[in-house]
């Protein structure tokens, strides 16, 4: 694919509207899954309602819910979100109807956790659950995967998959799937990456099995190709359908990037949109470094998928700075900038970043909320920092205002 250039209308790329198979995106912003641990029984809450509604209300272009089981068994905790039920399709529905009405497009993510599965949540570092450790009616449970062989040491030994296992799962893709276009989602994103049961597939590390879906890279990546042709033929042909990948295994793994730009061909054959590119999940005892967690640590990933195989990538991890994502977009190292845990410490990334790249920010927001804003900068616009201003405290008395400066201010560290 060719470098980037600005948009027609001189904005910067960031902020620049983009066709996306029959889709307009707003701009290049994408709120990437985060996985909460707040549903109930794999549905949505108040919770994911307020947590994901204020990024659209900040002008993001797309947002992602939680990475979102396609079975019950597929969740790695009890909290995890799957729509893996029709009960599920309304409660989404709320939340998805909310987005749009917003102006974000509404994303959602597939998953399988494998043999993740069985597990407390993420600030008890996912601990494997036991009959000793959790309660009556969040009991644990056997995960599936390609070979019997647990994730890390004291995690839970899987079930190997059978081929009526691969079929049952596939076929789970495709009717979570289904769901989520009645729950009203425009993106649909398979999650093949962070060593979850695509991965495990992928990766010589965690698939050890002598039959079609293992040994040699073509076996290996079926499953992978399998899910990706079920769920773009039950999504619709107008809208698109993204992979997120970990381009990399992780510490001492074998997966490498030659290996995912050869599974990104075959995907991209299939009609997959753009791929996602992450790294990590699976480890080993491999020369492969650890990944140095940098500013833009998965860019490099991204450029070389896009111009190797010229499919649209998305490029995360540490981009914090809108400065840093306009030059990652006019580099075409990416065709869109995913932002997780920054978009959590500011909500308002999306509407902050049009600031910092000199464009009104009241443009990315509920309108009411702007005209309330831009009333403010009318109101204080007579009153420059540091002029002579004075309060009235009657008809006949005022009093001199100071302005606030923030070295005068008291150290907090004072005894």
């Amino acid at each position: 694919m060719t470098k980037a250039t600005t948009s027609t209308a001189g904005r910067p790329l960031l902020l620049s509207a983009m066709p996306l198979r029959g889709l307009t995106i707003r701009n290049r912003i994408v709120i990437s899954p985060m996985c909460q641990y707040r549903s109930v029984d794999g549905g949505p809450t108040d919770w994911h309602l307020v947590h994901l509604g204020k990024f659209a209300m900040a002008g993001a272009g797309i947002v992602f819910g939680d990475e979102t089981a396609v079975e019950a068994r597929g969740r790695k905790t009890h909290d995890c979100a799957g729509i893996y039920d029709d009960r599920h399709i309304s409660q989404y529905r709320r939340i998805t109807d909310f987005l749009r009405a917003m102006g974000s497009v509404p994303a959602i993510q597939l998953g399988h956790s494998g043999r993740k599965a069985s597990s407390h949540g993420a600030m008890q570092n996912w601990t494997p659950l036991t009959t000793e450790n959790t309660v009556r009616g969040r009991e644990p449970w056997i995960g599936v995967a390609p070979s019997a062989i647990p994730a890390s040491a004291g995690a839970h030994t899987p079930r190997a998959m059978d081929r009526g296992d691969i079929v049952a799962v596939v076929r789970a893709w495709s009717d979570a799937a289904k769901r989520a276009v009645q729950a009203g989602y425009d993106v649909c994103e398979i999650h093949g990456a962070h060593g979850y049961l695509i991965h495990q597939f992928l990766s010589p590390m965690s698939n050890k099995r002598t039959d079609g879906y293992g040994g040699d890279r073509r076996g290996r990546i079926r499953f992978a190709l399998e899910v990706a042709e079920a769920v773009r033929q039950a999504w619709p042909s107008d809208r698109p359908v993204l992979f997120r990948c970990s381009v990399v295994d992780g510490k001492g793994g074998i997966w490498d990037l030659e290996d995912t730009i050869h599974l990104a061909q075959e995907l991209k054959s299939i009609g997959i949109d753009a791929i996602d590119c992450s790294s990590g999940g699976i480890q080993g005892n491999s020369a492969f470094p650890i990944i140095p967690r940098v500013p833009g640590y998965h860019v490099a990933y991204a450029s070389h998928i896009r111009h190797e195989v010229g499919i649209m990538t998305i490029a995360v991890g540490l981009i914090t700075d809108p400065h840093h994502a306009e030059a990652i977009l006019q580099a075409g190292d990416a065709d869109l900038i995913a932002i997780a845990r920054e978009a959590m410490a500011n909500p308002n990334w999306s509407a902050h970043a049009a600031d910092a790249l000199k464009e009104d920010s009241n443009a990315m927001i509920p309108p009411d909320y702007a005209y309330r804003l831009r009333g403010r900068d009318r109101s204080t616009s007579g009153y420059p920092r540091g002029a002579e201003v004075k309060i009235p405290l009657t008809q006949d008395r005022q009093e001199p205002y100071c302005w606030f400066e923030r070295s005068h201010a008291p150290r907090l560290d004072a005894d």
